[in-house]
Parts: C-alpha cells; sequence; structure tokens
C-alpha cells in the first residue's frame, strides 16, 4: 500500500518489480484491495494556488438545535459550497469543523458572512487562517 500512496500511477509490472513477485500476483492484491475498500480510488495532488485557492482556512462551526435532521442538512449544505475542501463532523464544543480553500481575505469574509452567518441552524463559529500545511500522504497502519 505505502508504494501505491507514493507513487499510484507506477505500473502493474513496476509495482510488482518493487515487491518482488509476480505481476499476476500483486494485480490480484491490488484488486483485492479495491473490493475490500481498502484502495478507496487515486486522485492528482493540485497546488490549491494553482486553482486560485491561495488562502485555505479551518472554520469551526457550532449549529443548534442538535438533531440529526439539522446536523445532515448542514453536513450537505457544506458539502455543496465551493469553497469547502473537507466537512468534518465533530464531537465536543463545536459540532463542524470546514476546511476552506479560497481566493483571498477578503473571500473568506465574503464566505463566512454570506454563507455561514445566514444560516439559522449555525449559531457561532470560529476562523484559523492556515498559513503552512505539512501532510502524511503514506500514513501506515498502527499496531
Amino acid at each position: 500500500m505505502r508504494l501505491l500512496q507514493t507513487d499510484a500511477r507506477q505500473s502493474n509490472r513496476e509495482l510488482a518489480r518493487q515487491l518482488g513477485i509476480a505481476p499476476s500476483t500483486c494485480l490480484e492484491r491490488v484488486r483485492a484491495l479495491h473490493r475490500r475498500g481498502v484502495i478507496r480510488g487515486y486522485h492528482a495532488d493540485i497546488d490549491p494556488a494553482a486553482l486560485n485557492r491561495g488562502v485555505q482556512a479551518l472554520v469551526s462551526v457550532r449549529v443548534r438545535p442538535l438533531s440529526r435532521t439539522v446536523i445532515d442538512a448542514f453536513k450537505t449544505f457544506a458539502g455543496k459550497l465551493p469553497e469547502v475542501l473537507h466537512v468534518f463532523v465533530l464531537s465536543g464544543d463545536d459540532d463542524f469543523l470546514l476546511h476552506v480553500a479560497v481566493q483571498d481575505l477578503d473571500r473568506l469574509h465574503a464566505f463566512l458572512t454570506d454563507q455561514l452567518s445566514k444560516r439559522g441552524e449555525v449559531t457561532g463559529f470560529r476562523t484559523s487562517v492556515i498559513f503552512q500545511q505539512v501532510s502524511n500522504t503514506a500514513p501506515t497502519r498502527l499496531p
């Protein structure tokens, strides 16, 4: 899995060579990982700035009343917003964490005031601008 996480574009033959197994065995193992849902897909890692998304932020959101209907409706709403990259449903003081990426700080402010503050179920939100990001793109299984 680590080899695929590092370079998902490599050929089955190259992957088999690196693992020291036959290409047919490698192909069946990768297919089995797909069937079991371990491998959920492949994607290209694109620089957000190349998509005119130079400012990223994490927005903690509280909603009320806390009910499945309200949570599901807000989750669906937030997930469809073009500024939102990820929606996390949380426990604790905040109910959601939104990872957003926009053009600039003015657009972030507009997103907060025009999208979030107008929602009746949103009782509050806090925003943290992301200055730098480090990602573990090849996590390993924990014991």
